[in-house]
């Protein structure tokens, strides 16, 4: 959940059409089956699909869904890519907040940690923010390249994104230790670009973010092995 969070009905994509066709598929498969293959389909479908386990709990022991914790998200872009992208740090920041607190998750209202950043220009470390909002983890985005196009082309969308995430956690006096790093290349769609003739660069750039924020979020909450079944263009 986030803090004091509006509504988020359009900027995520819902995930329960691509677990669904999963289970269609698991079960029309069944019918086919006999024995012991009928057990482990019938067990899938009442248990639902194997999950894999977060990033950042299997490397630390630790997890961000645990009641009371609280986190925070930051992102920092170089001056390149803020020169094309204006806003891209704080789009990326609210986009994986937003995602985060769907995956209950509870976060610190991105507009809150903006405000914060505002009146702060000279922060220099992401402990501060956590210190400020009393938040147990902030994570933080350094993004080293964005694009949205394919190559060199103006008329083929394919999103790419090249970034560090980090967490850091905040003890109770407002000090804080990175505690894991991960290296994010990104690609989208995974297989066959986009074409301009099918949507516009501003469409295009909103659902790339929706699937960016979900690529990281795989860091901190469970996924299921079919959920990239639809990135492929």
């Amino acid at each position: 959940m986030i803090r004091s969070i509006p509504s988020r009905s359009t900027i995520f994509t819902p995930r329960f059409s691509n677990r669904f066709r999963v289970l269609l598929t698991a079960l029309l498969v069944s019918v086919s089956l006999s024995g012991c293959q009928q057990f482990v389909i019938i067990s899938y479908l009442l248990h639902g699909p194997p999950t894999i386990e977060p990033d950042f709990d299997a490397e630390t022991g630790e997890s961000m869904s645990n009641p009371g914790v609280t986190v925070a998200v930051v992102c920092y872009a170089p001056t390149k890519l803020k020169w094309k992208f204006p806003q891209l740090d704080e789009q990326v920041a609210t986009h994986l907040a937003f995602r985060l607190g769907q995956n209950h998750i509870t976060m610190i209202h991105p507009d809150y940690v903006k405000a914060w950043l505002d009146e702060h220009p000279d922060w220099e470390k992401a402990s501060e923010i956590g210190k400020a909002f009393k938040a147990d983890y902030v994570i933080e985005v350094e993004l080293a390249d964005f694009t949205l196009h394919e190559g060199s082309s103006t008329t083929l969308f394919r999103g790419r994104t090249e970034a560090y995430v980090n967490v850091i956690k905040v003890d109770e006096e407002g000090y804080g230790d990175r505690i894991f790093t991960k290296e994010i290349d990104f690609a989208y769609p995974t297989r066959v670009p986009r074409t301009s003739s099918d949507v516009s660069l501003g469409e295009f750039q909103k659902e790339y973010l929706s699937m960016l924020s979900e690529r990281i979020g795989w860091l901190f909450y469970e996924r299921f092995h079919g959920d990239m079944i639809g990135w492929a263009s």
